[in-house]
């Protein structure tokens, strides 16, 4: 089964394929889809739907793990989050059809058994997981491999199925 992971984002979303066998996790790829800052809102989504399509296109994931929005206190911020996300859980639900959704707390309870884990331990935990040499860099792609861990771990919780 391969898995699409996303951290949605306005100028950087991360996403994270992994494919689960019966011998556990093996990374396919990760990355980033950055937006340049300097380009209005609309532009910038559509840029997200389209490396969102090209991914969807190259990898054909059997479902998509998604991050829910936690906001901070920039609510001016995290509109524009939600504005990707929106887009991002579009283009999911278009392309593939099976989105789950996970919490934070959800997603740092099945890498490391502790809702309140840091960012350090999340990312020894998606390292160690899926076996790799280092820490996947830039911290969003790590934290969307994280997503689509979560979802090998959770097998369906929070699952928000479109056939």
């Amino acid at each position: 089964m391969i898995i699409l992971g996303i951290d949605p984002g306005y100028a950087t979303t991360g996403y994270g394929v992994v494919e689960k066998t019966a011998k556990g996790l093996n990374t396919v790829d990760y990355g980033v889809i950055k937006t340049p800052p300097d380009e209005i809102i609309a532009v910038r989504l559509a840029m997200i739907d389209e490396a969102m399509t090209s991914i969807m296109d190259k990898f054909s994931p059997d479902c998509v793990s998604v991050e829910e929005l936690f906001f901070n206190t920039n609510i001016t911020t995290g509109i524009k989050v939600a504005h990707a996300r929106g887009v991002i859980l579009l283009n999911a639900v278009k392309k593939c059809g099976r989105l789950y959704e996970y919490t934070p707390l959800q997603i740092k309870q099945a890498l490391t058994g502790n809702g309140r884990a840091d960012k350090h331990q999340m990312q020894y935990m998606v390292r160690m997981v899926l076996r790799l040499a280092s820490v996947p860099k830039p911290d969003d792609a790590a934290d969307a491999l994280a997503a689509a861990i979560c979802h090998a771990n959770m097998s369906g919780a929070s699952k928000r199925e479109v056939k």
